[in-house]
């Protein structure tokens, strides 16, 4: 079953990247989402780095709230403050072959509120 889950979510993820590209202007937003934790990232494809991260274990998302929507929410709002700190407005979001639902959903809405444009 879970090797079904994963194989149908890296289908999914490659038929995403073919069609989306990060650049410094414009850099991809990726997520990634674990059982307990999720994390996101800009991504610069054309210069293959990162430019602003963040994550749910960080100290001051992990301790302000309890259920992992709203960790999820405050990842968001914390990964757009870093971005809009770093020069950074609009974004391609990449939800990773991850459905658009629960917690992605909710980072996807605590960046928008932070200020990122997708």
């Amino acid at each position: 079953m879970a090797n079904k889950k994963i194989s149908r979510r890296t289908r999914i993820k490659r038929g995403i990247r073919k069609r989306i590209s990060g650049t410094a202007e414009r850099p991809r937003l990726s997520v990634f989402r674990s059982n307990k934790e999720i994390y996101a990232q800009l991504i610069d494809d054309v210069a293959g780095r990162t430019l602003v991260a963040a994550s749910s274990t960080e100290k001051e998302v992990s301790t302000e709230v309890a259920s992992r929507v709203d960790s999820s929410m405050k990842v968001g709002k914390t990964l757009a403050a870093k971005a809009v700190a770093a020069g950074i407005s609009s974004v391609v979001f990449d939800r990773n072959g991850y459905l658009y639902h629960g917690r992605v959903k909710a980072l996807a809405e605590g960046a928008r509120e932070g200020g990122l444009n997708f």
